[in-house]
């Protein structure tokens, strides 16, 4: 946690309720984000017991399951489910947008036209905290190798047709969340901590009742009493009134209102009773309906308050990589190539981690140019540094034929950039790619002093608006504002074989989203 976050959760106590992190949304939001509130049934990884998802917040789908050990049940919840989901994840692949790239052949170099599509939006799943992410992910792994009924040798309880296909839409999911800035799968809980600092501790945040108290405390309320409250309060029954956020439920809950339900249930099936089982199953699903009704609520209410908040700049350059990674994965599944493997060989495991650093340093990046309370973070951090411009000195690189501009411009600051003289840096906000050079820096009067050297044209005088003008808020870095490329990999089958290669055995892995960003 960085010093300001620190300060911002010591701000939130004194106040009584969250304080602003953010002054942007820094994630896209979908106009019609599919709300997804899963329930796990407790002593077993990955078993479902019932789902609420829906795209309208006055009449959400629900799915459960009566009995959590009957496995033809379980895959009949789990068909109904890719009956729900399946039609709006493969509807986003119609609309398609054409880009010609052009691609050099490296035997002849000669250059070819490359048509490529790219969907014009993808889905955007939310759920309500990170373990609903990877009881998703626990989903995939599990459905997406099982046969089904259509197989020659289906096996002993086969799935329904789309239920594995359902399984590599939920891995593939659960595989770009792990990309830092991808919005495709978004947690609640981790979507209003980026926002904003309530005045309790990260762990006590996953609790997205407890999380929104501190947000938006009910009135004569302080965020404290209201996450409290959240966290413990029960009905006359001894339920909680805010259950938690999906995929556990509450020991109590099992123990005295499911557990016992489940058996009127089992003792209807056991005699016969078609009618009287059918309704034992509806007293099950209202009982779950109880528990997933709160936080059902609790998700729109979290969209209200980020939808409130507008959308940083760097948003469609972001959610564009999604959109190309929702791409290839259809690409993939309309070629019938094999689901994901289990296990990622070295090459594609190293560059998934390449992928994700580039992109959480690009997120770092993106977010401190749209928003001033991130980069006030690299300001404290003696990272960066903004002020008021305060003189600017005309001056030349005369080493070459023609003089080159390269002004001195003096600032007035309060930060404290820890570089030496002759350190570059790099103008926020400014001609693109704009590089400057530390001359000179007086802690005591606060006046810095750096040289420009590039993005301001060609000719002997700079182009307007290319050097601040006095008076100007300016705002230079000690970091580039474009994230490096990392070095390449080597093929698989040029990988030595104590890395994972060359064997063709390691035909079926997934590529971590190549043709991103193309």
């Amino acid at each position: 946690m960085s010093l300001l976050g620190t300060l911002a959760r010591m701000e939130a106590v004194r106040d009584g309720r969250a304080v602003p992190l953010a002054t942007v949304r820094h994630r896209h939001l979908a106009d019609r984000p599919m709300v997804l509130v899963p329930l796990a049934a407790a002593g077993e990884a990955g078993a479902p017991l019932a789902v609420m998802l829906g795209q309208d917040r006055e009449s959400p789908v629900l799915l459960s399951l009566p009995q959590p050990l009957d496995r033809d049940r379980r895959f009949a919840l789990l068909a109904d489910l890719a009956a729900e989901l399946l039609p709006w994840l493969e509807g986003y692949g119609d609309q398609v947008e054409l880009l010609t790239k052009e691609v050099k052949d490296p035997a002849t170099g000669e250059k070819t036209e490359q048509v490529r599509e790219l969907c014009t939006d993808a889905p955007q799943l939310l759920v309500p905290g990170p373990a609903a992410v990877e009881f998703l992910g626990l989903l995939g792994r599990s459905t997406r190798f099982r046969r089904t009924a259509e197989d020659p040798d289906p096996g002993p309880y086969p799935a329904p047709a789309r239920v594995p296909l359902l399984g590599r839409w939920l891995t593939q999911l659960r595989d770009r969340a792990q990309v830092p800035g991808s919005s495709l799968l978004l947690a609640m809980t981790d979507l209003l901590g980026r926002h904003w600092a309530t005045g309790q501790s990260r762990l006590e945040d996953q609790h997205l009742g407890a999380l929104l108290g501190w947000i938006a405390p009910p009135a004569g309320l302080t965020g404290a009493e209201a996450a409290l409250r959240a966290e413990t309060a029960r009905d006359d029954r001894g339920q909680l009134l805010c259950p938690p956020a999906g995929p556990t439920t509450d020991p109590r809950f099992d123990s005295g209102l499911l557990a016992p339900a489940i058996t009127r249930y089992d003792a209807a099936r056991q005699l016969g009773d078609a009618v009287a089982a059918q309704a034992r199953e509806a007293d099950i699903a209202a009982l779950l309906e109880t528990v997933l009704r709160p936080t059902w609520e609790r998700m729109w209410q979290g969209v209200d308050l980020l939808r409130a908040l507008p959308a940083a700049a760097h948003l469609p350059e972001r959610w564009e990589g999604d959109r190309w990674s929702y791409t290839s994965h259809r690409d993939r599944i309309a070629a019938g190539e094999p689901p994901q493997p289990v296990r990622d060989d070295a090459v594609t495991a190293a560059r998934k981690l390449a992928q994700r650093e580039r992109e959480q340093t690009r997120l770092d990046i993106q977010e401190a140019l749209d928003d001033p309370l991130a980069m006030a973070e690299h300001r404290l951090s003696g990272e960066a540094m903004a002020g008021v411009v305060v003189e600017v000195e005309p001056a030349y690189d005369t080493t070459g034929r023609t003089p080159k501009p390269r002004p001195l411009v003096t600032l007035r600051t309060d930060d404290r950039p820890h570089g030496d003289a002759g350190r570059e840096l790099y103008r926020a906000g400014g001609p693109a790619a704009q590089k400057a050079e530390l001359v000179s820096a007086d802690p005591a009067s606060g006046l810095v002093t750096v040289r420009l050297l590039n993005g301001m044209g060609r000719k002997k005088e700079p182009e307007p608006g290319s050097v601040p003008e006095p008076g100007e808020q300016v705002c230079f870095t000690l970091f580039e504002l474009t994230a490096r490329q990392s070095a390449p990999l080597p093929e698989p089958e040029d990988t030595p074989w104590t890395h994972g290669g060359p064997p063709a055995a390691r035909a079926g892995t997934v590529p971590a989203d190549p043709v991103e960003g193309a």
